[in-house]
């Protein structure tokens, strides 16, 4: 998509928590992706392209289906690796990280790739033909209208983002390749729910809503007419704003494998999930990863209180305990209160409980 069609991130009015979980995602692919629900014309579609284009470029074999990448073979096909174990030069180049969408009706050929299984049976070689799973590898792939997919699509694409890794299988003949990648799902809770199953599987979720203040929606009603009347001079104009978004990023990327996480704050963590009643344990390795990714896009290799609050925001906003006469809001001052009491826990004396004599025998 051209430059000149796509709005500046950084032009967008609001939507702070949903401009923050995409962002969070690109710095830690790990935290399996983030679910933007919300009420039609919130800008859900518009802030997923406009993220796509402050993306680094990425380093790729150049003549590989599946943009291993040159020079790590834990993020190598079979045959990058064979070839480098070869002692052969791979091809490199740089390029954007791909962004692609997933149409509604996609079929699981589609996605997942298929097999030529005459072709393999009468020559001997796996005749696959990829498919998005292969193009999307270390890129970002946009659902919309998620909710509208077939289940066991969303499986697949979700079972892959969590693994990295996409295994097709037809007649006793089988593929494996590396399918890592930022999963992006928008969907509008009037036209049909996710099963609690799928949602709990995205790391992240954000609740969006229409701007409710008069003179923050004036600036969106200007900011598009200006876009409109001149997209080049419009992003020109934004072109700054976006080059420090870009390069913090960057910066949170190679920040991100020192930020710290003490012990005590991974009891912060674990006492959080049960006070608020969350099941498994999905949600305390989403918090530790989105925490230690805003302390790394904030510039810091330490985890902060703060950080774990913002990130727990983002994190179980769709895993609390619904009944079935009402739905469950997380409050800033539920977390915060958790975060409090676990620390003036910590800072008590412990004391070990006595040693109890051993019984003569």
């Amino acid at each position: 998509m051209p430059h000149s069609h796509v709005f500046p991130f950084s032009a967008l009015v609001g939507q702070e928590r949903m401009k923050l979980a995409l962002v969070l995602n690109v710095i830690d692919p790990t935290i399996d992706g983030v679910l933007i629900r919300g009420e039609k014309g919130t800008a859900k579609s518009t802030a997923v392209r406009a993220l796509a284009q402050l993306l680094p470029e990425i380093p790729v074999v150049a003549d590989c289906p599946f943009s291993c990448h040159p020079t790590r073979p834990e993020e190598m096909c079979e045959r990058c690796r064979e070839r480098r174990k070869a002692g052969e030069s791979l091809p490199e180049l740089r390029r954007p990280m791909a962004v692609l969408d997933l149409p509604v009706g996609a079929t699981e050929d589609r996605v997942v790739g298929s097999i030529d299984i005459e072709r393999a049976l009468k020559t001997g070689e796996k005749a696959f033909e990829p498919g998005v799973l292969a193009r999307v590898n270390r890129g970002v792939l946009y659902v919309d209208e998620v909710n509208l997919l077939d289940d066991h699509i969303v499986d697949v694409l979700l079972d892959a983002a969590a693994m990295g890794v996409n295994h097709v299988e037809r007649e006793g003949v089988s593929v494996r390749h590396p399918a890592r990648f930022v999963l992006v799902g928008t969907m509008n809770p009037e036209e049909g729910e996710l099963r609690p199953q799928l949602l709990d599987r995205f790391g992240l979720c954000v609740e969006v809503v229409g701007i409710r203040d008069p003179k923050d929606r004036v600036q969106v009603i200007r900011r598009r007419q200006a876009y409109e009347a001149d997209p080049e001079g419009f992003r020109r104009q934004w072109a700054e704003a976006d080059s420090r978004v870009r390069e913090a990023l960057v910066r949170a990327k190679q920040l991100l494998p020192r930020v710290e996480v003490t012990e005590d704050d991974l009891e912060v963590i674990a006492t959080l999930s049960v006070d608020l009643g969350v099941d498994g344990h999905r949600a305390d390795l989403a918090l530790l990863k989105a925490c230690r990714a805003v302390a790394a896009y904030r510039g810091r290799t330490r985890v902060t209180d703060g950080d774990i609050a913002e990130a727990a925001g983002l994190v179980y906003a769709h895993r609390l305990k619904k009944t079935p006469f009402e739905e469950r809001i997380l409050s800033e001052e539920e977390v915060v209160s958790s975060i409090q009491r676990t620390r003036e826990a910590q800072k008590a004396p412990r004391h070990n409980p006595p040693h109890k004599k051993k019984e003569p025998t």
